[in-house]
């Protein structure tokens, strides 16, 4: 399993980890199967989106603040509840096809790391897993 550390810089942003994970594919050795992508944070998530045009990473945190406004009351005291929420909304993982040792992610698709609660420094772990033939 391989480690990526993210430096956020915002309270919501994306990053962009497509070139990481792949590297982390092909340093694995693995040409068939899969590669799960993990975030082991509460206020964090994966996704996979549009990478090719940055407005629709703008137009789904936009609509993810409105959804979920971080001003909001919440009970939870730490004020970061808005995080928690989006965080479980969009999911902590993703699992993505293995196909001739790189990503089989269609043309426009990019792998996203979704900081909620930054900036901080996130890890993503990253477990490529060969098919059984």
């Amino acid at each position: 399993m391989e480690t990526i550390a993210i430096k956020t810089k915002s309270r919501n942003e994306f990053v962009d980890l497509t070139r990481e994970i792949n590297q982390a594919v092909k340093k694995s050795g693995v040409q068939e199967g899969f590669c799960l992508v993990y975030v082991p944070h509460t206020t964090a998530g994966i996704t996979i989106n549009e990478g090719a045009d940055p407005d629709v990473v703008k137009d789904i945190l936009k609509h993810l603040e409105e959804l979920v406004p971080a001003g909001k009351r919440f009970l939870h005291a730490e004020g970061n509840s808005d995080a928690h929420i989006k965080s479980s909304l969009v999911g902590v993982s993703q699992v993505v096809p293995v196909s001739a040792g790189k990503l089989a992610l269609g043309t426009w698709q990019a792998v996203f790391l979704c900081e909620f609660d930054g900036p901080r420094t996130r890890n993503v772990l990253v477990q490529v897993v060969p098919s059984g033939k």
